[in-house]
């Protein structure tokens, strides 16, 4: 007998979108047949009326990551794995990808380990972790990366600026990222890349400054189209260069840079673009709104021709992913800066992701149900090196499945959320949430209460696909 069989809806999978069961015996999907074609189980969902997809995938939050604020606040880090994959689990997102902080005085082996005691036990839902590297990368680093890689921490990020004139040593010199490159490469990995010309957004903060054009409303003139433009194709050319590398260019924000991707990809490199949901439904102006700091992250929101640009992105493949780059942390906390060179980055947006892109996607752009899936869930795991344990309604894919419920409509209230006590997307209503979230075949939310435990979440060790690498494979 099965543990579960998951009846009525209609299911999101790999090659056909139809009314299925899904049927679950373990930890795993066992079994896909015709409605009513599965026999008995332990429990019958009936799935009537809903769409039924594989967990989400947020391939970019940041956990327990510094937020200081200059002159205060220094040691201040934003929220903890278990109170954002809480969150997660009631918007449908089933696994998330975090940092190891690898900064290059502490030897790498000994960051993982540091990062990995912060998730165990902490974490509702499942989770990975990619390796940040940044300032000077010592010989001992680049060493160990071989090993981290091998080892499942298949994806390494850099930075190429320091975001902020006083926050130091995020940025990785080009010569550095080139021998990065080259070991990630070999190792069998994927590079992921915060690409801004640090000389632009340097220049722009002393140029703004010095005219006293300091409000954060600014910041699109700081973090500007211009700084993507170059920065994308700089690392794009470097790692083109490079046998055997592969690109991953997280946050994608302007038209310049899914135009950079967009052309790599023609050359036949193995690049795939991120973009989140705030560049797609927000632009410079709201900025101006009361509160505005609530939808900034880095880089900045950009205008409306980056947004149609980036909305075009995610249907001729230069976008493959949409995360949130969540940073959560309290609305005090988010708006404790009004400068150009003290806003806080990041968001509080695991939660709606889902139901927002499904809302934007499917009902109000008529993107097919299975664009929507790929975009959310299985084009970051096949990238990441996760698929097809997660990503995928299929025999023997974890049983992560999520119940999305298009009468379920509602408008979207701070109060109602899990992760802090504010949202960016107040007032925005959403044509569908989620009815239940599975994990690994254990009912993880039903009918909107909690039934995981911050135990319940398993580290997913990953391994990069040779045809992720090989070649633009999705």
């Amino acid at each position: 007998m099965l543990d579960l069989i998951i009846s009525g809806g209609v299911a999101v999978m790999p090659s056909v979108t139809a009314a299925a069961d899904i049927g679950v015996a373990g930890q795993k999907i066992v079994a896909i047949g015709a409605p009513g074609a599965l026999g008995t189980a332990e429990r019958v969902v009936d799935a009537t009326g809903q769409v039924v997809i594989p967990g989400g995938v947020d391939p970019h939050i940041h956990c327990l990551s510094p937020i200081p604020f200059p002159g205060r606040n220094e040691d201040l880090l934003s929220a903890p794995p278990d109170q954002v994959s809480r969150a997660a689990l009631f918007g449908g997102t089933t696994t998330l990808l975090d940092f190891v902080d690898c900064p290059p005085e502490i030897a790498l082996q000994q960051s993982i380990e540091a990062r990995r005691k912060d998730w165990a036990n902490s974490c509702y839902c499942d989770y990975g972790l990619h390796l940040l590297v940044r300032g000077k990368p010592p010989l001992a680093h680049l060493d160990a990366l071989r090993e981290a890689i091998q080892a499942g921490y298949a994806s390494v990020k850099m930075f190429t600026t320091d975001i902020r004139p006083n926050r130091q040593g995020r940025m990785i010199q080009f010569g550095d990222i080139w021998e990065v490159l080259q070991v990630v490469a070999k190792a069998g990995g994927i590079a992921a890349i915060h690409a801004e010309d640090n000389d632009i957004v340097m220049h722009m903060y002393e140029k703004l400054i010095r005219e006293d054009r300091v409000g954060f409303e600014n910041m699109a003139e700081v973090h500007n189209t211009l700084s993507e433009d170059l920065s994308f194709n700089r690392v794009i050319r470097l790692a083109e260069n490079v046998e055997g590398a592969a690109l991953y260019m997280v946050h994608v924000s302007a038209a310049s840079g899914a135009a950079a991707i967009a052309a790599s990809r023609a050359r036949g490199f193995p690049i795939y673009g991120e973009t989140l949901h705030q560049y797609l439904l927000y632009t410079a102006e709201d900025y101006r709104r009361p509160g505005g700091q609530m939808y900034h992250t880095y880089p900045s929101l950009k205008f409306v021709e980056d947004q149609r640009a980036l909305w075009a992105a995610t249907k001729h493949g230069a976008i493959q992913a949409i995360a949130t780059d969540e940073v959560c942390c309290p609305l005090k906390v988010k708006l404790q800066g009004r400068r150009i060179d003290d806003t806080t980055g990041g968001n509080s947006g695991v939660e709606p992701r889902l139901s927002l892109m499904y809302t934007h996607m499917v009902s109000n752009r008529s993107y097919s149900l299975a664009n929507f899936v790929d975009l959310v869930s299985s084009n970051a795991a096949r990238i990441m090196g996760l698929y097809p344990k997660k990503g995928a309604l299929a025999v023997g894919s974890d049983a992560d499945v999520v119940l999305l419920d298009p009468r379920a409509g509602r408008v979207i209230r701070k109060e109602d959320l899990h992760e802090t006590d504010y949202t960016p997307w107040e007032g925005q209503e959403v044509a569908a949430w989620p009815s239940m979230t599975i994990l690994r075949g254990k009912i993880a939310v039903e009918g909107g209460q909690l039934l995981a435990a911050p135990s319940d979440g398993e580290f997913v060790p990953r391994k990069i696909a040779d045809e992720i690498r090989n070649r633009p494979a999705v």
